[in-house]
């Protein structure tokens, strides 16, 4: 008997052997292609009109692109790639082999449809028994722009290059006037450097008018929706990411937003919350920088019970030693009263069991450092991808 296998790549299948045999009926991908089966995607349909030939099923890309999300496949090209190469891949595209403009296009025109994925998938997920709102945390990370540091607009910068351009627009002007402009050695006046410099020259005045409106002393040319966020570290040029997280690790909302401060996230998250799941949670719990009064004041007046200290506190609960400033609110002495109680700290200390888990999970296992995309929009439908790919992978390894 041989000591070997035999070893033939290049001999055809007589009959292909199945998928599931060769991925196992529970891989991702079959569980994928369930859910999706189930979702309402009428949204996407009807952005299509009669005129014009044939195109992929919305069902196909919205597989193709959840399944990418959950592998951390976030550029159309790969993706194309991968459709071509991983079995699990060409699976769910049903032998079609679209290309990354396909890929692309379909993830930046159907904004609104990719957004409600994630509403239906955690649909799924609450009559699946998960996402229980009993302790609901929420917590916010920056990720940067897909835009460089170098290419930002100022004042001071715009100004000087204003009246950089209009010297050498003279200087030109003067040696296309001469009576042999190209006489000197190794000069020769080029026409298209002229209007080049011309063409800048009248961009000038849009992007001063941008940067003005905007209120900010800095912003970007490659994406003007950035922002310069404060991290550790120093800056980072982005957007701030907020999620709000069950007890068992289920997103129930997620945002977007340009916003430096935390504290005017927590309200909107906690409506969210509410409007997703059809009812508010009990407990909500969020770190010193989502802490103001009127914050503590509305969630009080709701029968919420909050778990959002000051930054004295926190630093109290972080390192001990003495609280510096006094409250003076009632509503803030409530707060201090219930996070200094051993009960209420267990409850707060939970938190970034809750949190932080999932945050680490989006941004190490699943490349969301750093979007692909370009403007608040469309960062935001990548979010929603990368939120509602997580939800199902959990919901996967749950059922």
């Amino acid at each position: 008997m041989a000591k070997f296998l035999d070893y033939n790549p290049d001999q055809a299948y007589l009959l292909p052997p199945s998928v599931r045999d060769v991925l196992g009926p529970d891989h991702l991908c079959f569980f994928i292609r369930r859910v999706v089966a189930k979702l309402n995607l009428s949204v996407f349909r009807d952005e299509y009109g009669e005129e014009g030939g044939q195109a992929y099923a919305p069902e196909m890309l919205v597989s193709v692109w959840l399944y990418a999300y959950a592998l951390a496949v976030t550029s159309s090209r790969r993706l194309e790639q991968r459709i071509r190469e991983d079995l699990a891949f060409r699976y769910l595209a049903g032998g079609a082999a679209p290309d990354h403009w396909t890929l692309n296009e379909f993830r930046r025109r159907h904004a609104k449809g990719l957004n409600d994925l994630f509403t239906q998938v955690l649909e799924v997920a609450r009559e699946a028994k998960l996402g229980k709102l009993g302790h609901v945390a929420i917590d916010s990370t920056r990720l940067a722009a897909n835009a460089s540091r170098n290419r930002i607009d100022t004042e001071q910068a715009l100004r000087e290059a204003r009246a950089r351009m209009r010297r050498d627009i003279r200087r030109w002007q003067k040696q296309c006037d001469a009576e042999d402009p190209n006489e000197g050695a190794g000069v020769k006046v080029d026409g298209e450097v002229l209007a080049r410099l011309e063409e800048q020259l009248a961009g000038i005045p849009a992007r001063l008018e941008r940067l003005h409106k905007s209120g900010l002393k800095k912003l970007s040319r490659t994406d003007p929706d950035s922002r310069f966020l404060r991290e550790r570290g120093g800056f980072t040029l982005g957007y701030t990411a907020t999620l709000a997280v069950s007890e068992d690790h289920l997103i129930l909302a997620q945002q977007v937003t340009q916003d430096t401060n935390d504290n005017e996230a927590l309200l909107p998250m906690v409506d969210r919350v509410e409007q997703q799941c059809g009812e508010k949670p009990l407990q909500v719990s969020g770190d010193s920088g989502f802490f103001s009064l009127e914050n503590l004041q509305v969630l009080e007046e709701r029968k919420i019970d909050a778990y959002v200290p000051d930054s004295n506190l926190a630093r109290w609960l972080n390192r001990g030693g003495r609280l510096r400033q006094r409250a003076t609110d009632p509503v803030h002495r409530r707060m201090r009263r219930k996070l200094r109680d051993p009960a209420g700290r267990r409850v707060y200390q939970r938190r970034k069991a809750i949190v932080e888990p999932v945050i680490g999970v989006l941004k190490e296992q699943r490349g969301m450092r750093r979007f692909a995309r370009r403007g608040l929009a469309q960062v935001a439908v990548e979010l929603a991808l990368a939120a509602t790919a997580y939800n199902l992978t959990r919901l996967w390894r749950a059922t």
